[in-house]
């Protein structure tokens, strides 16, 4: 069963927290490491927390505990599965630098539209892309040098570029953009019978 939502949101006061929720697969170990330094290294404003998000960030329209339970439900009958890392791209309008799916792209593909349903159902400004954000809101004159920063700094990461997906977190962003973690849900948690 994952976590109690209500319990993580009574450390930052109600003031702080906006309606605005997501979940996210965190990046574990050495690779997850490498990406949060990599994302501080081309983005300093950030405190990042490497991932890969199944729902890119939301508003909520029904009460938290409803959209935690289809979210658990979801996540505990699906299996885990690989996700691997490919190669740095870039986003067109957004310039957001990112880290391109390969191994485990049509899962995460295929969660999001069962996700994006009922209590999580939200009209996403740009289709799914399944991806792991390294840097965003760059001023524009800046971009091409830090793409080509994550390039090098990938090209020279000698690391594991694949992980294994065992468990979804869902989160809430604050005004201070700090995403604080709600619930935890476990993949394969939940025994299906046939």
């Amino acid at each position: 069963m994952g976590s109690d939502p209500t319990a993580a949101q009574r450390r930052v006061p109600a003031e702080e927290r906006l309606n605005v929720f997501a979940l996210v697969i965190y990046i574990p170990g050495s690779l997850g490491r490498f990406l949060d330094d990599l994302r501080r290294e081309l983005a300093p404003a950030y405190n990042p927390h490497a991932h890969v998000s199944v729902l890119p960030p939301r508003p909520l329209s029904v009460e938290l505990s409803s959209a935690s339970e289809q979210a658990r439900t979801l996540i505990e009958t699906a299996q885990p599965f690989s996700i691997e890392l490919t190669e740095i791209g870039i986003f067109p309008v957004t310039n957001v630098i990112y880290l391109e799916i390969g191994k485990g792209a049509a899962e995460l593909g295929e969660m999001h539209r069962a996700m994006n349903e009922s209590c999580l159902c939200h009209n996403e400004p740009f289709s799914y892309h399944p991806h792991s954000t390294l840097a965003q809101e760059i001023p524009g004159e800046s971009v091409g040098q830090v793409y080509e920063t994550a390039r090098r700094r990938w090209r020279e990461y000698t690391g594991p570029r694949t992980f294994r997906a065992n468990e979804a977190v869902f989160v809430q962003n604050t005004q201070n953009n700090c995403w604080i973690d709600l619930a935890e849900y476990h993949f394969g948690a939940m025994t299906v019978k046939i």
